[in-house]
This record gives structure tokens, sequence and C-alpha cells, in this order.
């Protein structure tokens, strides 16, 4: 079998198209039919077409291959991320200072929504080391996350961090219904670690 050219090739295609029996498919029918018509064409040359055209149908399935792949991961990734910033990270979907998730929290608090006041109060955390530079500005961060990095900063709140995680997480994920206990620890723990410093960076020979 002859191969043909390109422009040969989107002429048959072209009026194949036109022919009455696909006046009512639709455009993703119509590519669809035509991709995997091509894919075959492309397996039935891997498999008996000569060692040329084999090793030629093969390569080009393999990038075929790839690039499906490739987009795939792209868009797990993607909704990964979306996923991360609306409900498996610390943050919604619209950026608010340190400010404005301490009143958001102290609102909550004041109506007896403790579990929402958990959480706000813990994002006001988070966006208060974010604004002091103490921890990366990383979107879809946990809240475990958050802990262990902050404790590089601030050593001596690893426990108190690492606990305020999990209150975060069982709220949120665990169904565990906030309290005025778990709030005013948390709150507790936005106080004091504004006021604290981060322990001074060792340098290669050990000095401070």
């Amino acid at each position: 079998m002859t191969p043909i050219g390109r422009d040969e090739a989107a002429r048959q295609a072209a009026g194949e198209l036109l022919k009455p029996e696909y006046a009512k498919e639709s455009l993703l029918d119509q590519i669809y039919r035509r991709v995997m018509q091509f894919l075959g064409d492309l397996l039935d040359a891997a498999a008996g077409g000569g060692s040329t055209g084999g090793i030629i149908a093969s390569v080009l399935i393999t990038l075929i291959l790839l690039g499906v792949i490739i987009l795939v991961a792209w868009r797990l990734r993607k909704t990964a991320r979306k996923r991360g910033l609306a409900a498996g990270g610390l943050f919604g979907e619209r950026a608010m200072s340190a400010a404005e998730h301490r009143q958001a929290a102290e609102r909550l608090a004041t109506e007896g929504n403790w579990t929402e006041a958990v959480q706000e109060r813990l994002r006001a955390i988070a966006r208060d080391l974010e604004e002091r530079a103490l921890v990366d500005g990383m979107p879809g961060r946990t809240a475990h996350e958050l802990a262990t990095e902050a404790a590089v900063s601030l050593p001596a709140f690893t426990g108190e961090l690492a606990a305020a995680a999990r209150s975060f997480d069982d709220v949120t994920y665990g169904g565990v219904p906030g309290t005025r206990e778990s709030y005013e620890s948390m709150t507790s723990l936005d106080d004091r670690l504004g006021q604290a410093r981060p322990a001074p960076l060792v340098a290669a020979g050990g000095v401070a």
C-alpha cells in the first residue's frame, strides 16, 4: 500500500465528511471518530506495514500515548490543586489577610459557631506567619504542612502547632465539632505566635 501525502489525506477526509450519512453527526462525534480511525490505521501499520512503516507507526503511537498521559496528569494535578484551594487546604478561594481571618473567627465565635471559628483562627495563624515571612505562601497548603514548616522557625511551638493542625483537620475532615475550649486554645496560640520571634539561623560554621 502506497502512503498518501498530507494534502491528499486532508482532501479525502474532507470528502468523507461531506457524505450525507455524516450530515447529522456532531463535530465532537466527527473528531472522535476520525481520531479513532487514525489510531486504528496506525495500529494496522505497526502490525503489518513493513519494517519502516511499522517503526514510524509505533513511534507515532508512542508519542500520542505520551501526550495523553501528560494531558491526564496535568488535568489531575490541576484538579487536585483546585480541591486543595477550595477544601483540602487551609484557605478558601478568596484571599484574606490575617486580620480579616481573625475578625471572621471572632464573629463566628460570638455566634457560637465553634467549628468554623476554629478553622478561621488557624487560617489567621497561617496568614500571619506568611505575612511575617516565617513560612512560604504555598497555595493549597495543608494544616500539617503549615505546622511542620512553622516549627522550623518557631521550634518552641512545635507541639502546639501540631495540635492546632490536628484540631483543624478534626473539625474540617473528621466530623468532630468545634468547641469553645478548642477555639480558645487556638486563639491563645495565635496571640503568642504573634509575639514570638523566630529562632536564629545557625550558619554552616556553627555560628548564629
